[in-house]
């Protein structure tokens, strides 16, 4: 497949370079995907398609195992340390382990109903998600207490229709993708929030759904749901001027 090759060129604040760029590497056929995450243990894929079971799959798409929880479907997953955590899609969360045994019952987000589409973990255990019915970006503690939230339709462009989010450990930068409703886009945002970068995905697909990064490799991994598939880039994040290249993190244990 020839690589395709997308560069941002954006006006940003004194002492920064833009430097957001993909480069289509691959891509296989899946349906429905919802949500993804990268697991180095396995080197694969942790995906979600809106029903009651998760699989995990290898890079190029072969399934490794399915488990099931007691949410009614998963529409967003995240890796937590060595377990997972799924998200029902209406504020409901549960932890599992990889083998699929229950880590505790199914308990809600704090701050009332919201159309959760996408989370993820940081290092000190805080759950990021991103909503799009109201627009919003979370932040909360393990337990599922609101520690705060910002308003992303007041981003410029306005994140309208955030759907997965995944977090580079590398930078902390977030990277989230905005759906065929919003503007079929991919944002990267500080750790606080504030927006960087945006690359439009209209070269790569439609609608897309889920994201994962392999900072091991610098792959960046992208669920579209019109097409049903998985495509994969290698991705370089926005850096400072004069900055060094990200070195790559650890990655691929089981090899």
């Amino acid at each position: 497949m020839t690589a395709l090759r997308l560069a941002v060129a954006l006006s940003l604040s004194a002492g920064s370079v833009p430097a957001l760029e993909l480069v289509q590497t691959g891509s296989y056929d899946l349906n429905r995907p919802a949500s993804l995450d990268y697991d180095p243990t396995f080197c694969g894929l942790w995906i979600a398609n809106e029903g009651p079971d998760v699989a995990l799959k290898t890079l190029a798409g072969e399934e490794l195992r399915r488990i099931t929880s007691d949410l009614s479907r998963v529409k967003a997953i995240a890796l937590e340390g060595d377990d997972l955590l799924l998200g029902d899609g209406y504020g409901g969360m549960q932890r599992v382990s990889k083998d699929g045994v229950a880590l505790g019952a199914p308990f809600s987000l704090d701050g009332g109903w919201a159309d959760t589409e996408g989370i993820a973990v940081l290092a000190d255990g805080t759950i990021v998600t991103v909503e799009d019915d109201p627009e919003r970006l979370s932040w909360f503690s393990p337990d599922g207490t609101l520690l705060r939230r910002i308003d992303t339709t007041t981003l410029d462009p306005p994140l309208i229709e955030a759907q997965g989010i995944a977090v580079d450990p590398r930078t902390g930068h977030m990277l989230i993708v905005d759906d065929q409703e919003g503007t079929n886009s991919l944002y990267e945002l500080t750790p606080d929030g504030e927006l960087i970068a945006s690359v439009p995905l209209w070269e790569y697909g439609t609608d897309p759904e889920g994201i994962a990064i392999r900072p091991g490799s610098g792959q960046l991994f992208i669920a579209f749901d019109t097409g049903a598939r998985i495509v994969s880039f290698d991705y370089t994040a926005t850096l400072p001027e004069g900055a060094e290249p990200l070195p790559p993190g650890a990655d691929c244990m089981m090899f």
